[in-house]
């Protein structure tokens, strides 16, 4: 079966539902069609963080999905405890908890994410200016998503994800948003 051009998929599902058809074919391709779109929406919000945030150093989710099994890496949740109790990267620990261990942890490549960077731009600065070397997750946890990277509630694998409102409901296919 040839791919639909996207501008044709829902008029095709509208038809379907207007004929009482239906249509599996139609649902997967707008799945699929809207998977795109909140991906072209992050790739511009994330560029918007980067153009405010020049001076913070990157990592993608990929290069770091990728390093993740090496072990040498400090994840820095910087969301708030409510967000971070619905999900986070596997072994995150809060800013508290990283500022209270810096000289134990001193040497170890820090990573840190928030929700689509912004906030973990900020705190990459705040705590350059302290003298911590640390890098900023390009896209955070909703870059981390689409890049299929897990997310966990406890250690569990989770499929939740708190986002910062509305405006950020851009996660990858198969997770349930809140804010």
């Amino acid at each position: 079966m040839s791919q639909l051009p996207s501008r044709f998929v829902p008029l095709l599902a509208a038809f379907a539902t207007l004929a009482g058809l239906s249509a599996p074919g139609v649902a997967a391709a707008q799945s699929r069609a809207a998977e795109a779109e909140r991906r072209v929406i992050l790739e511009r919000m994330v560029e918007e963080v980067g153009e405010d945030y020049p001076d913070v150093a990157t990592i993608s989710p990929v290069a770091l999905r990728d390093a993740l099994p090496e072990g040498d890496l400090v994840l820095v949740d910087v969301r708030t405890e409510a967000e971070r109790r619905v999900s986070t990267l596997p072994g995150a620990i809060t800013t508290e908890e990283f500022e209270a261990r810096l000289q134990e942890l001193a040497g170890r490549t820090v990573v840190a994410y928030c929700t689509i960077g912004r906030r973990s731009s900020e705190y990459v600065r705040r705590m350059a200016r302290r003298g911590v070397d640390m890098l900023n997750l390009e896209g955070s946890v909703l870059a981390w998503t689409h890049a299929g990277g897990q997310l966990v509630n406890d250690g569990v694998p989770t499929r939740r994800l708190h986002v910062y409102g509305r405006r950020w409901n851009l996660a990858a296919a198969g997770y349930q948003t809140i804010w």
